[in-house]
């Protein structure tokens, strides 16, 4: 009898290990999949001040991992009066090698910066915009504003810094043609070579203009591209058209162009608009994003709100400033335009640029 009850024992252990394994198995294929790696809900917080908001992602070859930068809002500091914790911001950088899965690394270093920056212990940096140059440098698009208020309202510029580690930052020129009341650069190369330079002008009313360069310093006459309520513009060229994404903080609004001079703006209601998301801090509309073409599909990385649902979305505690960031897959559908269906599960497949 011995003998049989130690058999029947060895097999329902065996059993159960094969059906633990199983398991195991199969959750691993739904986090890593031939569409790629399942992105968390949400991808990303900030340990320091939980505000992790403006994100955008490039590829730093020197660690051979993906970098986000962002506006580091200080939302957990819930003594500072009115909207002072949205100011005196750094730029944090969390690293991923899938570009799913983040960790925080730490901030950028901006060193030796004009007095027209305003106090070292003061200064205002919102929404950076980075590309690669063709001098072998990265050149960041740095909003900033040089102070801190309890309201908004102070004036701000763009600037230009450059890096060869993408960690620490050279002031190169503040783009004085652009104004005081200006942010969230966001950089495009077209096809001749020039560079586009779409960003917020707050002067009167919210439109977007854009500026030109061929080498990266921009020094041209600004020209208006939309009248419309909204900031943090996105712009990228993918499946035959080019696209103007802008947050119009009901969501995410979108343009398209054949020619990228001559915009319609995509029938309905924005991308991700408030209350119609379902995931963990993802139901409060999506705001200012940015995107990463890879393999010839379109990711955005956007930051939400969470706390701001329900009867205490309009109250200002910490649970209504923190801030979470996701990543959604964009996609075309049968009519040309753009959707993101943030509810499904979001498999991210980023590839070393070239």
């Amino acid at each position: 009898m011995k003998n049989v009850r130690d058999i029947s024992f060895f097999t329902l252990f065996l059993f159960t290990c094969l059906q633990v394994c199983g398991q195991n198995h199969s959750a691993l294929n739904e986090t890593n999949s031939k569409n790629g790696v399942l992105a968390p809900k949400p991808a990303f917080r900030d340990p320091v001040y939980d505000g992790a908001a403006d994100p955008m992602v490039i590829w730093n070859p020197l660690v051979s991992k993906w970098w986000m930068f962002y506006t580091n809002r200080r939302a957990n500091m819930t003594n500072l009066p009115g909207v002072s914790w949205v100011f005196g911001s750094p730029i944090g950088i969390a690293e991923s090698t899938d570009g799913a899965n983040w960790k925080y690394l730490g901030t950028a270093n901006f060193n030796d910066l004009p007095k027209e920056c305003g106090a070292r212990d003061s200064t205002t940096f919102w929404a950076p915009d980075i590309v690669s140059g063709d001098d072998g440098k990265w050149h960041m698009y740095l909003s900033i504003v040089p102070g801190i208020d309890v309201k908004w309202g102070l004036p701000g510029f763009i600037s230009h810094l450059s890096s060869t580690n993408l960690r620490d930052w050279k002031y190169e020129n503040r783009l004085t043609q652009l104004g005081t009341q200006v942010i969230d650069a966001d950089i495009l190369r077209m096809p001749d070579g020039m560079w586009r330079m779409y960003y917020k002008d707050q002067r009167g009313y919210s439109h977007i203009n854009v500026t030109e360069s061929k080498d990266l310093y921009f020094s041209s006459t600004p020209k208006e591209v939309l009248r419309t309520n909204g900031e943090g513009p996105i712009a990228f060229q993918w499946k035959d058209y080019y696209w103007l994404i802008i947050d119009t903080w009901n969501g995410q609004t979108v343009h398209r162009s054949k020619d990228g001079n001559t915009w319609e703006v995509q029938p309905g209601s924005p991308l991700m608009p408030d209350g119609q998301g379902t995931g963990k801090d993802d139901i409060p509309n999506a705001l200012h994003a940015n995107v990463v073409i890879s393999n010839n599909r379109v990711y955005m990385y956007y930051f939400t709100h969470p706390g701001r649902i329900g009867a205490d979305k309009n109250k200002d505690t910490y649970e209504q400033r923190r801030t979470s960031v996701q990543v959604v897959e964009l996609k075309l559908n049968e009519a040309g335009w753009l959707t993101a269906d943030r509810n499904k599960p979001t498999y991210v497949k980023l590839s070393r640029p070239k």
